[in-house]
């Protein structure tokens, strides 16, 4: 089965080099995980060193675009495909996504074992959902779906205060909603929500009214609203952390220096996404999408590449991190079988050998080796669904 030639949208570098980018940073991210020491926590910020903390917070970009770009992306195939084939497209796609994160990545990527002691479920988990969830938004005006996205994002904290464990039989729920936590306590079979569905699925829907934005503005109006909107949210997020009022379950304090002081006003909360984490993130990147509609630079072009096949990159991405992590043990202990075991969620996504853990310079190289591994791969794969139309492809 293959699709029409004229059914594939035309793609928009911009929108590729800002997601490429993310993508990029999520691998320091994920290399930082298996390469780096679990003594300190890099949003500890009494303790972290402050290229630890920067190191972690670059890559909060990450998720957000992702999330942001995915509603995007089905927006802009909304000129191709009628609501009903868009949102078959976007259930099936999206349960091909909760698939691949239960057992794919959860075996063969993150834990390179087939126990199921212990399950996170993880980004793309909650790209699975959004997506079905958007599937149900696809016939609402432009304005009712930024109203759903706006309202999901700006509000949910208010819930803030209530507690799984106070829910009774529904606390499975609220944890998979809205409060990271466990949804199976079995010691044999533990699995643990990182990623509630709420707030990012009102981020994609928010993507999905930025694509139609974009569908509806020429090229050369882009670049500046976004630029001046992507400043806006930065400027709304300076304003609303030092009010310290609302918005992240976490208050900044004043802290015994003044770059400490400024760690803990950035150190807002991820798991789930905070208002203030959100506008924090998509501020900045939206400001750089802005940028990037003026012309990709020639240094992020690379970027592109990775950003045309982003599910396969994140697919290759983590086993081939991981594999580097099972050599480097082997050549320092002889024995890599920690690299095969997770039991329990501290020891996720492995158990750590006895004095593991690499300072930074060390980690950095790692990232730079993978990222430039994985280039030649992801152009080879963007190159064959640039010129074939085979179904598969678009799921992949």
């Amino acid at each position: 089965m293959s699709v029409a030639a004229t059914s594939r949208p035309a793609r928009l570098d911009s929108i590729d080099a800002l997601r490429g980018i993310a993508m990029i940073l999520m691998a320091l991210d994920h290399t930082r995980d298996f390469f780096g020491s679990q003594a300190v926590s890099p949003t500890d910020v009494a303790h972290a060193s402050t290229a630890l903390f920067f190191t972690r917070w670059v890559t909060n970009l990450c998720a957000p675009v992702f999330f942001l770009l995915t509603g995007t992306g089905a927006a802009l195939q909304q000129a191709h495909l009628a609501p009903p084939s868009l949102a078959r497209h976007l259930v099936t796609r999206g349960l091909w996504l909760l698939v691949l994160d239960v057992v794919v990545m959860r075996c063969f990527g993150l834990q390179f074992n087939v126990d199921f002691k212990v399950t996170m479920l993880l980004v793309l988990w909650a790209l699975g959902w959004s997506m079905i969830t958007l599937a149900a938004l696809v016939r609402l005006s432009t304005t009712a779906v930024a109203a759903i996205g706006a309202g999901l994002v700006l509000l949910h904290n208010l819930a803030d205060p209530v507690r799984a464990a106070s829910l009774g039989a529904w606390a499975p729920l609220w944890t998979l909603l809205h409060a990271p936590g466990f949804v199976s306590t079995d010691p044999a079979h533990l699995v643990f929500v990182s990623y509630p569905l709420v707030p990012w699925i009102g981020v994609t829907a928010l993507g999905f009214a930025l694509g139609r934005w974009y569908r509806a503005t020429a090229a050369a109006d882009r670049a500046n609203t976004l630029v001046r909107l992507g400043l806006s949210l930065t400027v709304a997020f300076v304003a609303l952390r030092a009010l310290n009022r609302y918005g992240d379950p976490q208050p900044w304090a004043v802290q015994p220096d003044a770059m400490r002081t400024v760690l803990s006003f950035l150190n807002t909360a991820k798991y789930p996404p905070s208002l203030l984490f959100l506008l924090m993130t998509l501020g900045p990147a939206l400001s750089i999408l802005g940028i990037l509609e003026r012309g990709v630079p020639t240094l992020l072009r690379p970027a592109i590449t990775f950003g045309r096949v982003p599910l396969f990159y994140y697919l290759v991405h983590f086993p081939l991190v991981h594999l580097l992590a099972v050599a480097t043990c082997l050549v320092r202990y002889g024995d890599a079988h920690w690299m095969f075991e997770s039991p329990t969620l501290a020891q996720f996504p492995f158990t750590q050998p006895p004095g593991w853990g690499y300072p930074l310079p060390v980690v950095y190289v790692v990232w730079i080796a993978a990222v430039l591994c994985l280039f030649p791969l992801c152009r080879r794969f963007a190159a064959l669904k640039q010129a074939r139309r085979d179904w598969w492809l678009s799921y992949l």
